[in-house]
Formats: C-alpha cells, structure tokens, sequence
C-alpha cells in the first residue's frame, strides 16, 4: 500500500519523508486554508520535496470552462503533480481530457460505487473514496472501497487506483490495506499511530533496564 499524506505542512512532509514513509501528498482546499499561505507557492514547495511521488493540487472551480483553466495552471507546476477534480460531470469531462494528454487525475469526494466506475471510465488515476465523511452519517465507508475494488478487478482495462481518504483512525488504514486498496491517504498524526502499541512500550521497558543491570556501553 502506498502512503500519502494529507497535510501542506512542510515539516509534517519533511518528516514523514525522512523515515520512508512518504509516497505522495494530498491537498485540498480545505488543508491549503488551514495553512495560511499562498497556494501556488506552496505546492512548489511540497513538490520539491516530493520529487517522485504524486502530489495532489486540487482545483476550486466547478465548472467545466474555469476548472479546465485551472487544471492547465496546477500540472505546469511540476510533472508530478495530479490535478483533483471533484466527481461531477464537468469534473470527469476535465478528466478524461486530462488523462488523454497523460496528466495524473485524482478524483474527489468519491461517495458511491457508481460514481468509481464513471471515473475509471474517465482515465482516473486515482479515486477518492471517502470513509470518514461516511461513517459519519452511519455508512460503512471501508464497505464503499470493498465495493470499489471487487468492481476494478472485474475489468482489468482499468488502471484506476483506489485511493482510501477521509482516514480518521489506523482501523481504516489496516482494514483498507487487507482488502488490497492501492493507496491511502492520511493526516500525518493517523500515520504515526501507526507506530503505537502498548507491548512495544512494555518490551522495551524491559530491555533498556535489563541492560542498564549489565553496567556495560556500545558506544
């Protein structure tokens, strides 16, 4: 599974990054509000420290016309970056032109396995289903990606991959992953609970004191 993370903070990127556990960067207009600083300027930044992996710069029109000019803006960045979209038709009409001309699409706000198909049929290359704002409303939000993924493998001709965001917890990251989802993306706290178990701090507990008995130094 691939890691993304769902931040614009460059030290949250930095950091992930340094511990190998970064393959790419979502942002939305949310997040960039959040942070405060110019937009343009700032997914420059993010894409010089993400080099490779894809980077997620979203456009904020919605119609057709100033969406498609925004889109050509976002993928002169940098050749990594993945124009998001959201799943409307003006947004798959961007789509599918996009993909046709080899430019990375991410499509958003993903809530039906319906609305999946049409983007695989658009030339996605990634679709966003979101779990979180699901389970909010009493869906089950990782059914949603069971559903997206059993629908992919049927029809091999699509090379979409599902990318499992609105992450709120690690539950949606393991059980994402245990169905074979591609990708998730992540705020970078969600991350690193990942690293979080109690017998890991109770084993350790144990050795360093055991060590400590010996009286003894590597260094």
């Amino acid at each position: 599974m691939k890691f993304f993370a769902d931040t614009s903070n460059l030290d949250e990127i930095k950091e992930l990054d340094s511990y190998g556990l970064l393959d790419g960067v979502t942002t939305n207009p949310s997040i960039i509000a959040k942070s405060g600083k110019e937009f343009i300027p700032l997914i420059k930044e993010i894409c010089e420290i993400v080099t490779t992996g894809p980077v997620s710069a979203e456009v904020t029109a919605t119609d057709y016309d100033t969406m498609r000019k925004e889109a050509d803006i976002l993928r002169s960045i940098a050749d990594n970056i993945a124009v998001k979209v959201p799943l409307t038709q003006d947004g798959l009409k961007v789509c599918k032109e996009l993909s046709d001309e080899g430019t990375m699409v991410n499509v958003t706000l993903c809530f039906s396995s319906g609305q999946a198909l049409l983007a695989a049929k658009a030339g996605a290359a990634f679709i966003s289903p979101f779990v979180g704002r699901l389970d909010d409303i009493c869906f089950q939000g990782l059914d949603l990606v069971a559903d997206i993924l059993t629908i992919y493998d049927n029809y091999p001709q699509y090379d979409t991959e599902v990318l499992v965001a609105s992450i709120r917890n690690p539950i949606h990251i393991i059980e994402s992953a245990k169905m074979g989802a591609h990708v998730m993306t992540a705020p970078p706290n969600v991350i690193k609970q990942l690293y979080n178990h109690p017998l890991t701090d109770k084993g350790l507990t144990a050795f360093v004191a055991d060590w400590e008995k010996t009286g003894q130094s590597i260094l």
